[in-house]
């Protein structure tokens, strides 16, 4: 199938690109681009050139498959084709439908006009892969858009409709109805009218006692995105843009891409870049396995999660039925959801109009025979087996045939809550994170005995809102939950030895995580996790933890519903605020237990945190709960606040280096004769085979 199509229309040369989903501007289209343009200058019949896409992407940039290849930047690279364009004795004009983006807009800004769909998105997104457009970007769209918006916009990466660049010489016309051919009557125009060959790269930027405005942009994007170098290379960049000449502004944006391109901020951010659409590839299940109609959706238990989980899909217009066992829990549930939306509609996100459709597609019952006609039913109720057990006999017995039953829970035996029904196949774990209708990351816990069509058909559902979905196997905890628990249980063995639970969270979030491990324990409620231990002692009763975080919740340190957990917390505020209490309580603590308090570095408190989650993440994958090493790491960068750019903790061992990651490992195992700190088996092997976690 040829990438690009050609067809002269009233001496016109339409250049179609042919590359979907997006039009990638991978090698083969760059090359079947410059051979249309070449052929278009040989022949006396063509008088202009018009470049567009498909109603749905005029080019959404480089193609990714190419990433990292020599393809890449083989010739034809996009700079070539820019230029080629650039040089062309016939007016080229862009137009522009649906996305265009990074090369695909820098392919745009090479031509000599440009016209667009309003509703055409155009962005310069490389600030989220860690890079800066390498192909212009940063020396034509600040001649065309001016310095300020420019930077702010290639500094955001996120996409704008066109139109609104319409007070800009960016776009030379907007079309809507028959776009094609108003694209190519304006070409016509133009050849009619000898309109000049208009060139980006020949305009000047007149932007006297720009040092200020420069230096301003440094200084706070240094304090906003200190740990992302390719922010500041932008505000260099566009420093070229104003104060070199062309070529020399295009010569120096390079540098500073091929200079980002081998960051590890980069490599990470490019990493959790194909991670994050790697999720969705589920080994043994093809891509045709058939999937079940969803047309309503049912929600066991109307408190934060429950609601929450029920946003999601009335967001995407689907009515949700919620059961719960009292009116009065149903009445805040609803209360809880109109809440959220009103919040929305003063910002501006959300009209009263949308809020009234939205709340009336909620019905509430308290009866279970009221599920009978749901398709999928989702369990968000107390973390209790024996809970799960009679909720789940409960929709056995009243749900039809073919529905799906899924359990929230959080670390609870999946195939066990499989048992309690007749048809294991139909029941998975859909595990959401708090809040919710806010949080990106949906754990797909597979049971034994679940059927490959309900796994498909919650994986294409969890797309559809708009959630990162991740497929694990059963073990307590999954994936995610499973490793916090390590990370827990150290950072709370460095309280008993030494440090304060400030003093930790405090080294951790210079490390780059969204929140410390006692903040966020806060924040969720002590209570959650002091259940789950109490019922992983009876199951595992040589269980190693730090008996500190029974003691405050013994005192009904629960967190921020209470007031007081880890930190103090004032009436109605989330700031954490160091409590004096808790230190007497450890001090006291170390006296009654024998422990002999030390200093301890932040360095430390980074290593043991952040290799437990390393060396458990190693033995979920080896075990096989995670498919691949690239899930764990999207698990702990979209549900856990790990830095982005360092990847996740896998993609973090890989930059440190496995041996050196073993050998810390041993060092602590040596130091602390705790077994589990002997390096994963999957670690020592890869190690052994010069072998990176991340590329298995």
């Amino acid at each position: 199938m040829p990438l690009v199509l050609s067809e002269i229309r009233d001496s016109i040369l339409l250049i179609t690109l042919n590359s979907p989903p997006v039009n990638g501007l991978g090698l083969d289209l760059r090359q079947q681009i410059v051979d249309a343009i070449s052929y278009a200058q040989n022949d006396p019949h063509i008088l202009a050139i018009v470049i567009t896409g498909s109603d749905k992407a005029y080019s959404g940039g480089a193609d990714i498959k190419e990433f990292g290849t020599i393809k890449a930047v083989a010739e034809p690279h996009l700079l070539t084709v820019i230029k080629t364009i650039e040089a062309s004795k016939k007016p080229v004009i862009a137009a522009i439908q649906g996305v265009c983006m990074g090369g695909g807009l820098e392919l745009a800004l090479g031509c000599h006009y440009r016209v667009a769909h309003p509703k055409a998105l155009l962005a310069l997104p490389e600030i989220k892969l860690g890079l800066i457009p390498g192909a212009g970007g940063t020396q034509r769209l600040p001649r065309m858009i001016g310095v300020e918006k420019a930077l702010n916009f290639i500094l955001s990466g996120d996409p704008l409709p066109a139109i609104d660049f319409k007070e800009s010489a960016l776009i030379d016309a907007y079309f809507e109805g028959s776009f094609i051919e108003q694209a190519i009557a304006y070409a016509k125009q133009v050849v009619l009218d000898r309109k000049p060959l208009k060139r980006v790269r020949d305009s000047h930027i007149d932007y006297p006692n720009h040092e200020g405005f420069l230096q301003f942009s440094r200084n706070t994007v240094k304090t906003v995105a200190a740990p992302y170098p390719a922010a500041l290379r932008v505000v260099d960049a566009m420093s070229a843009a104003i104060t070199l000449p062309f070529e020399q502004g295009l010569i120096k944006e390079r540098e500073y891409f091929m200079e980002l391109m081998n960051t590890p901020v980069s490599r990470a951010m490019r990493y959790a870049f194909f991670a994050q659409r790697a999720t969705t590839k589920i080994a043994d299940i093809p891509k045709d396995t058939p999937v079940r109609a969803i047309q309503k959706v049912g929600i066991i238990g109307a408190g934060t999660m429950g609601s929450g989980i029920a946003m999601n899909f009335i967001n995407i217009g689907l009515p949700v039925i919620i059961l719960e066992t009292a009116q009065a829990k149903l009445d805040q549930g609803i209360a809880l959801i109109t809440a959220n939306y009103q919040s929305s509609v003063k910002k501006g996100k959300l009209s009263p109009q949308k809020l009234a459709e939205r709340l009336a597609l909620i019905e509430t019952t308290l009866d279970y025979e009221k599920l009978k006609d749901v398709d999928l039913v989702i369990e968000a109720v107390f973390e209790d087996l024996r809970v799960k057990e009679s909720v789940f006999r409960e929709l056995d017995r009243v749900m039809k045939t073919g529905a799906i039953l899924a359990s929230n829970t959080s670390t609870l035996d999946v195939n066990k809550i499989a048992g309690f029904t007749n048809r294991p196949q139909d029941v998975l774990g859909m595990h959401f994170f708090s809040p919710a209708n806010v949080m990106q990351l949906l754990e797909i816990v597979r049971g034994e005995h679940t059927s490959k069509e309900v796994i498909a058909t919650v994986m294409k559902l969890a797309q559809l809102i708009k959630k990162t979905p991740v497929v694990c196997g059963v073990c307590d905890g999954f994936i995610g939950n499973r490793m916090v628990e390590k990370y827990l249980c150290i950072a709370g063995f460095l309280l008993e030895q030494g440090a304060t639970p400030w003093q930790i969270d405090q080294a951790l979030e210079s490390f780059g995580m969204v929140m410390g491990p006692f903040r966020m324990c806060d924040l969720a409620g002590n209570d959650i996790g002091y259940a789950i231990r109490k019922r992983r002692l009876i199951e595992q009763p040589n269980l190693k933890y730090s008996k500190f975080t029974d003691v405050i919740c013994e005192a009904g340190r629960f967190g921020q519903k209470t007031g007081k957990g880890w930190y103090l917390y004032e009436p109605g505020q989330r700031q954490a605020i160091p409590d004096p209490e808790i230190e007497a309580m450890l001090m006291q603590f170390r006296v009654d237990n024998g422990i002999q308090s030390r200093i301890i570095s932040n360095q430390e408190i980074i290593e043991f945190c952040i290799y437990a989650l390393i060396n458990e993440g190693c033995r979920i994958l080896e075990e096989g709960i995670a498919q691949r090493a690239s899930d764990i790491d999207i698990v702990y960068l979209t549900g856990y606040g790990f830095p982005p750019y360092r990847g996740g903790p896998l993609k973090y061992a890989d930059e440190i280096g496995l041996y050196q990651v073993v050998q810390k490992l041993e060092q602590f195992y040596h130091l602390t004769q705790d077994e589990f700190w002997q390096p994963a088996k999957l670690l020592q092997d890869y190690l052994l085979q010069a072998r990176t976690i991340t590329s298995s």
